[in-house]
């Protein structure tokens, strides 16, 4: 047994043991989950995709006169922000589009611009069109504002994301006789191709199935800066069928996580077109899980061989929530192979994630611990898991 404030001590002695998920695999098929336990202390995790429910909040301090943005309309580039909120506080989402576009009036076709792209611009550390339109009132009494900002000028600049880091998810395919467009890319028709989206050995709840690390103030490496754990995500399931190993066999547990915009890189937050979907923003998340015992060690030496993912018609089963069971299950090892066998036919196999910005996460991870200018935290409060009654819910 070890704990955190022990590996924190030997994160400031450097004397810690870091290793990524790739390398404990091997690790614990050489000397054993029980040697493992005792050599590694922290395993670093990544992953690096899509995640929709993304967002950034900033205050860009006060005008003269003042300003109330507050039940107004505000734009970012011509992309439209949230402005339920005070005087000049906003949020963009990484999905929002510019409402008079013309680019983005090609459906089915390419989105060319929207929140995504503005936050990776923003963190890049561009200038943005910042408009502004408000009612006016006696303590506030401007109405328009038209000017510049960039993430030097604001008050605050806040990554914060409802949903990321999907513990497992669903492989796409089309069994129709027509060419389909998903936030999963382009599916062809007759199980023309099969798109998926997980590090799968290297995601991080995959490495923690039941939460038993990771929780609420976990800090973490976020879109190339630090963030933390500040709530389950969204959609959070932990309700769900696992394999013998305790990983989920279905999309599963989410988190929500929250950083300091202006210490991130634009080459960890990307904005990104999906064609025929929409605009999102891909984000690099990575998360340390300190070996405390051999059941965490055992954990994180899962392999992409172990680990399933359904096999989903989304012609049909995912938009009209048939109920229908997959149409398979394949490992990660079968989708990083190229193909995969779905109802008796080979399929080629494509991934949105990327597996090399994974690898690349957890090894700068794991180089901050080595160096100590990364430092583990307990977290304050565990995620929901088996047991807590949480299940997501569909409404009808």
């Amino acid at each position: 047994m070890k704990t955190i404030q022990e590996i924190n001590q030997k994160i400031k002695q450097g004397t810690v043991v870091v290793v990524t998920a790739e390398e404990m695999i091997d690790i614990v098929r050489s000397e054993g989950v029980k040697a493992a336990a005792e050599k590694v202390d922290v395993v670093t995790t990544g992953t690096f995709g899509p995640m929709c429910s993304s967002g950034m909040y900033l205050n860009i301090g006060h005008t003269k006169p003042r300003i109330k943005l507050g039940g107004g309309k505000c734009y970012l580039n011509d992309v439209p922000c949230y402005t339920g909120f005070a005087a000049v506080d906003i949020m963009i989402g990484a999905t929002a589009l510019p409402e008079d576009d013309p680019r983005n009036k090609n459906y089915p076709g390419e989105f060319n611009y929207g929140g995504g792209y503005v936050i990776q611009e923003f963190v890049a550390g561009k200038d943005i069109t910042l408009k502004a339109y408000a009612y006016g009132t006696d303590c506030y009494p401007r109405k328009e504002l038209v000017t510049t900002i960039n993430k030097n000028t604001v008050n605050e600049a806040v990554l914060f994301n409802i949903r990321n880091c999907y513990q497992n998810y669903n492989v796409a395919v089309n069994c129709s006789n027509k060419p389909i467009y998903t936030y999963l890319g382009m599916l062809k028709p007759n199980l023309g191709n099969a798109t998926y989206c997980s590090a799968g050995q290297l995601s991080p709840l995959i490495n923690d199935p039941y939460y038993k690390t990771i929780g609420i103030g976990t800090k973490i490496f976020l879109g190339g800066g630090i963030g933390y754990i500040c709530w389950w995500g969204t959609q959070h399931n932990p309700e769900v069928p696992r394999t013998q190993t305790g990983v989920p066999k279905v999309p599963s547990g989410t988190l929500a996580v929250i950083g300091d915009l202006k210490q991130m890189s634009p080459e960890f937050l990307v904005g990104c077109s999906i064609y025929g979907y929409g605009v999102s923003m891909f984000v690099g998340i990575g998360i340390p899980i300190p070996v405390l015992n051999e059941e965490v060690a055992k954990w994180t030496s899962v392999s992409d061989e172990e680990i399933l993912a359904p096999v989903i018609d989304y012609s049909n089963d995912y938009p009209n929530l048939t109920g229908n069971p997959p149409l398979g299950y394949v490992t990660y090892k079968e989708l990083r192979s190229g193909k995969i066998v779905v109802l008796n036919k080979e399929v080629p196999t494509g991934s949105l994630s990327s597996y090399a910005k994974a690898r690349q996460i957890a090894k700068i991870l794991k180089t901050w611990i080595q160096t100590a200018k990364f430092f583990l935290t307990e977290p304050v409060a565990a995620l929901p898991s088996v047991g807590s009654g949480i299940k997501y819910k569909f409404l009808e």
